[in-house]
C-alpha cells in the first residue's frame, strides 16, 4: 500500500519538474510564444496548486482509494494526451488536465499514511514519503534531459509524457489490489455518512478564486513586467481569502461541515510547522530554478550537469527520513532546528564561494540533509498533534501550503535574481544569501512549534493523573 502511494506521490512531482528542462525542445517542436510556453510549464503547477483541498476534500467525502485510482487513471490519460498533442493550446490544455489529476490523487497520500500508520511505523513512512518529494523533483530534470538528448524514435520532448502510460498502467493494477477499501477507510476516519460527504461548491468556487488570484500573478507578472492587472489581481485575493474564511466559519457554526477545518489552523504546533515548511519549501523550488540558470550560465555547464549535480542533494534528503525514527525522542525533537540550520550554512557558503565541481556537489548534499531533518519530523509533528479525523484537511492544508510557497519563492526569489544588475555571478550571491536568511526564519519557527509540541505533550501528560509515571512524563516532556 505505501509503495503504491509513495509512486503516484513520485510521479506527480517529477512532472512538477520535468519540463523546465524540455521548454527548448517544446520551442522547436510547437514554436509557441513566450507566455504559452510558460504556460505549459506553470499551467500544472497552477491547476495542482488550487484544487488540493478539494482534492482532499474529495477524498474525505468520496474515499481516499476510490479518489486516489481516479485522480492516478485521470492523470495517466492527460499524460497521453501531453504526449500526442498536435499544437501548443492542445499541450496547455493537457497539462492543466494533469494538474488537476495530481491534485485529486497526492492529498491521499499522506492522509493514507496519518489514517493506517501509527508511532514509529507513520515516522518511517513519512520519512519515505519525504524522499518521494523530493526524488521526483530532482528526478524530474535527470530525466528530462536524458530523455529529450536520446531524442528516442525521433519523438524529442514527447517521451517525458508518454513514459507515463505504463508507469500509470502498472501502477493503477497495483493500486487496486494493495489500497485497503474506502468503507474500511471512512469508519476510521470518522467520515462515513451524513454531512462528512457533501461537499461546499461555494467553498469551493471561493478558494480557487483566491488561488488564481494569488498565484496567476506570482506565474506570470514577472514576464509580463508587472502590469497593473498582476497588483489588481493580487489585492483583489485579500478580500477573496476573508470571504473564504467567512463562509468556513458560518458553515462550521451552522454544524455543516466546511471545506477546511480553520480550526486546526489555531493550533499553535500546526501554525508555526506550517508557517516553517512554508519558508523552506519555498526557497527549494526556487533554488532549483536559480541553480540551473546559475550552473548553465553562470558557470557554463551543460544541462544535463544541472540536473545530475542534484542527486547528491536527493540522496541526503532521503537518507535523513528513514534515519531519523531510529534516534532517541529527545534528539529527533530538535532534528528540524538542526536541520534548517544546516540548510542555512549550505545555502551561505554555495553563494559567497561560488562553490562549483566536488564543492557544489557536497555542499548540496548537506542542504539536502538539513532540509530533510527539517521536513520529515515535522510532518510527524503535524500528524501527531491532529487527530485522524481530520486527516483531509491536514493533508490539503499541507500540500497546497507547500505548493503556494513554492510558487511565490519562485516568483520573487527568480525575480530578483533576472533582476538584479552585475552579472549571474552577483545575483547569485545575493540570492542564495536571501535563501540563507529565510531558512533562519524557517528554523525559528520550527524551534516555536517544537516548544509548542512539547506544551501540549506536557498539558496530555498531566492530564492523566498524578502518579509517577504521568509525572515523569510531564518532566520529560518539558525537558524535549
Amino acid at each position: 500500500m505505501l509503495a503504491v502511494l509513495l509512486a503516484g506521490q513520485f510521479m506527480v512531482n517529477l512532472d512538477t519538474a520535468v519540463v523546465n528542462v524540455a521548454g527548448p525542445a517544446i520551442r522547436d517542436g510547437l514554436h509557441p510564444s513566450e507566455g504559452a510556453l510558460e504556460l505549459v510549464v506553470s499551467g500544472y503547477t497552477l491547476a495542482y496548486a488550487v484544487l488540493l483541498i478539494t482534492g482532499a476534500r474529495l477524498g474525505d467525502a468520496r474515499g481516499h482509494r476510490r479518489m486516489f485510482l481516479l485522480g492516478l487513471a485521470a492523470f495517466t490519460l492527460a499524460s497521453l494526451a501531453c504526449g500526442l498533442a498536435p499544437a501548443t493550446g492542445a499541450l496547455v490544455a493537457a497539462r492543466l488536465a494533469q494538474g488537476a489529476a495530481g491534485a485529486l490523487m497526492v492529498p491521499q497520500v499522506l492522509a493514507g499514511i496519518q489514517i493506517h500508520f501509527t508511532g514509529t511505523a507513520r515516522a518511517r513512512a513519512q520519512g519515505l514519503l519525504a524522499v518521494a518529494l523530493a526524488g521526483g523533483a530532482v528526478a524530474g530534470q535527470v530525466f528530462g534531459g536524458v530523455l529529450v538528448s536520446a531524442d528516442l524514435g525521433g519523438l524529442g520532448w514527447r517521451p517525458i509524457f508518454l513514459v507515463n502510460v505504463p508507469a500509470g498502467i502498472a501502477l493503477l493494477a497495483a493500486g487496486a489490489r494493495l489500497l485497503p477499501p474506502d468503507t474500511e477507510t471512512g469508519t476510521e476516519t470518522g467520515t462515513g455518512t451524513g454531512a462528512a460527504r457533501r461537499l461546499d461548491p461555494g467553498g469551493v468556487a471561493l478558494l480557487t478564486a483566491w488561488a488564481l488570484l494569488a498565484t496567476v500573478p506570482l506565474l506570470f507578472g514577472r514576464e509580463a513586467g508587472w502590469p497593473p492587472w498582476a497588483w489588481l489581481s493580487l489585492a483583489a485575493s485579500v478580500p477573496a481569502l476573508w470571504l473564504f474564511v467567512r463562509r468556513q466559519r458560518r458553515a462550521a457554526s451552522r454544524g455543516r461541515t466546511p471545506l477546511v477545518d480553520l480550526g486546526l489552523l489555531a493550533r499553535p504546533v500546526v501554525a508555526w510547522t506550517l508557517g516553517s515548511l512554508a519558508a523552506a519549501t519555498g526557497t527549494y523550488f526556487a533554488m532549483l530554478f536559480v541553480l540551473a540558470l546559475h550552473v548553465q550560465e553562470g558557470l557554463g555547464r551543460s544541462a544535463l550537469f544541472s540536473g545530475l549535480v542534484l542527486v547528491s542533494w536527493v540522496a541526503a534528503f532521503g537518507v535523513a527520513g528513514p534515519v531519523l525514527p531510529r534516534l532517541p525522542a529527545r534528539v529527533s525533537a530538535w532534528a528540524p532546528v538542526a536541520g534548517y540550520m544546516l540548510l542555512a550554512f549550505a545555502y551561505f557558503t554555495i553563494g559567497l564561494a561560488h562553490a562549483d565541481g566536488a564543492a557544489l556537489v557536497a555542499l548540496l548534499g548537506c542542504g539536502g540533509f538539513g532540509l530533510g531533518l527539517g521536513f520529515a519530523p515535522q510532518l510527524g509533528r503535524l500528524t501527531a498533534d491532529v487527530p485522524a479525523r481530520s486527516a483531509a484537511d491536514l493533508s490539503g492544508l499541507i500540500n497546497t501550503n507547500s505548493q503556494l510557497a513554492g510558487v511565490a519563492g519562485l516568483a520573487a526569489f527568480g525575480t530578483l535574481y533576472l533582476g538584479l544588475p552585475g552579472g549571474s555571478r552577483h545575483a547569485f550571491t545575493v540570492v542564495m544569501t536571501a535563501f540563507g536568511c529565510v531558512a533562519l526564519v524557517a528554523c525559528a519557527a520550527a524551534f516555536l512549534g517544537g516548544r509548542a509540541a512539547a506544551r501540549t505533550a506536557a498539558r496530555a501528560a498531566g492530564g492523566q493523573g498524578s502518579s509517577p509515571a504521568s509525572r515523569a512524563a510531564v518532566t520529560a516532556s518539558k525537558r524535549v
